[in-house]
C-alpha cells in the first residue's frame, strides 16, 4: 500500500520550500498538481522529475478517486497547489476526504501559509483571529456569510484575487462599516507590502498579484470593553502582555489616552499590594 504525501509548496518566492518538501517530491512515484504548467517551474528549479497528474476543483473528485487508485496499487503520490497547503483554499479537501473515508494513509508536510505571513507582518496584537479565505462568488451566499462574521471578536483574514480586489473591498465595507484593514501584497516577494489603511479609504495603485487581507473588529465588539478599566487591564496582563503594553492596548480599545489609564493602572498596582 502507498501513500499520500499533502506537500506545502511556496507562495511567492521558491527558496521557501523545507527540505522535507523537496525530499518528498523527489521520492514519490506521482505528484499530483493543481496546475501542472504551474508546479513546473518549481519542480524544475529543484530537478525534480516525476509523472505529473492534473487535479484541480473543476475534477476534484474524479482525481480523488484516480490518487486513490494509485495509492492502493501501492504507488506514494504527492499532493500540491499552485502555493501553499493542499486544501486550504486551494484544491485538496475531497482528495483528504476519500482518503479519510478508505482507510488510506495520508501524511502532511507542512509549509508557508499567506495567511500565517500577512498576520505577522501586520503586527495586530490579538489572541487569535478568524480565517475566512475566498469570499463566495454568489452574491447572496456572500452577503449571509459576511452577515454572519459581522460580530466575530477577533480579525478576519480574507483571500482576494487581483480581478476581485476592489469588488470585495467594497462588499466588506457594506457589511462592516467602516474597521481598520491590513493589506497584505507580494508576500515573500521583493515587492512585498502590508498596507494599513481603513475599508473606507482603502486605495491601492494597482490589483497585480494575489492578496491577503486582515480585517480589525469594531471597537464597539471588543469584549474586553464591557469590563471596568482595571479588569481589561488585567485582562491583557493574563494574555501575556507586559504592563507597559496592556497600558497601551486598554488606551487604544476604550479611546482613552495613556496618562488616564495609567492613572488606574498605578490605582490598581496600590490596591493589590495592600
Amino acid at each position: 500500500m502507498g501513500k499520500l504525501y499533502l506537500v506545502g509548496t511556496p507562495i511567492g518566492n521558491l527558496k521557501d520550500i523545507t527540505l522535507r518538501a523537496i525530499e518528498t517530491l523527489k521520492s514519490v512515484d506521482v505528484i499530483a498538481c493543481e496546475d501542472t504548467r504551474h508546479s513546473l517551474t518549481l519542480l524544475e528549479r529543484y530537478e525534480i522529475s516525476k509523472p505529473l497528474i492534473s487535479y484541480h476543483k473543476f475534477n476534484e473528485r474524479e482525481a480523488a478517486d484516480k490518487i486513490a487508485a494509485l495509492v492502493k496499487d501501492g504507488r506514494s503520490v504527492a499532493l500540491i497547489t499552485d502555493a501553499g497547503m493542499p486544501g486550504i483554499s486551494d484544491p485538496g479537501a475531497a482528495v483528504v476526504e476519500k482518503f479519510r473515508e478508505e482507510g488510506l494513509e495520508v501524511e502532511a508536510v507542512p509549509g508557508v501559509s499567506a495567511a500565517v505571513t500577512a498576520f505577522s507582518l501586520s503586527g495586530i496584537k490579538s489572541g487569535g483571529f478568524t480565517f475566512v479565505g475566498f469570499l463566495p462568488e454568489k452574491a447572496k451566499d456572500k452577503k449571509e456569510l459576511l452577515e454572519k462574521l459581522s460580530g466575530y471578536i477577533y480579525p478576519l483574514i480574507f483571500y482576494v484575487a487581483p480581478h476581485d480586489l476592489f469588488g470585495a473591498v467594497k462588499s466588506l465595507y457594506e457589511a462592516f462599516g467602516d474597521r481598520t484593514v491590513y493589506v497584505a501584497k507580494e508576500l515573500t516577494q521583493m515587492h512585498e507590502s502590508v498596507i494599513k489603511t481603513t475599508l473606507k479609504e482603502f486605495f491601492l495603485n494597482s490589483a497585480k498579484g494575489e492578496f491577503v487581507l486582515i480585517v480589525e473588529p469594531s471597537e464597539a465588539e471588543n469584549p474586553l470593553n464591557s469590563l471596568s478599566v482595571e479588569e481589561h487591564i488585567l485582562s491583557y496582563m493574563k494574555m501575556g502582555e507586559s504592563k507597559k503594553d496592556a497600558i497601551k492596548l486598554t488606551a487604544k480599545d476604550r479611546g482613552l489616552s495613556k496618562d488616564e489609564v495609567y492613572k488606574i493602572a498605578i490605582n490598581l498596582e496600590l490596591n493589590k499590594n495592600n
